[in-house]
């Protein structure tokens, strides 16, 4: 059984920094694109940054450029999403996701209806 679990979230003031974990189990990751996904209340669920199985291709929401990054480690089934410069609009559950299709070297899909697998979240808060 597929399983993925964030960890790392919190409550920060503006300008702080967090660094999100995912593990994933139940299958091997290392080929499969993987995602960050958000969750603000009363809003829809919205593409964060994803990260191809090589680790040779990302991509990033316009509003977290330049402010976050994500990596992955595929011995460990893990990837992460560092943090930093966060601000009160950042607050969030943040999820992390996989795709059951396998893709090339360079994808890394943001589209969330591509993604298959799902974390149960993990709460980030941060404050003014």
């Amino acid at each position: 059984q597929v399983q993925l679990v964030e960890s790392g979230g919190g409550l920060v003031q503006a300008g702080g920094s967090l660094r999100l974990s995912c593990a994933a189990s139940g299958r091997t990751f290392s080929t499969y694109p993987m995602g960050w996904f958000r969750q603000a209340p009363g809003k829809e669920r919205e593409f964060v940054a994803s990260i191809s199985w090589s680790g040779f291709s990302t991509n990033y929401a316009d509003s977290v450029k330049g402010r976050f990054t994500i990596s992955r480690d595929n011995a460990k089934n893990m990837v992460l999403l560092q943090m930093n410069s966060l601000r009160p609009e950042d607050t969030a559950v943040y999820y992390c996701a996989s795709t059951r299709t396998a893709y090339g070297k360079s994808g890394s899909p943001v589209n969330l209806l591509e993604y298959d697998y799902w974390g149960q979240g993990t709460q980030v808060t941060v404050s003014s």
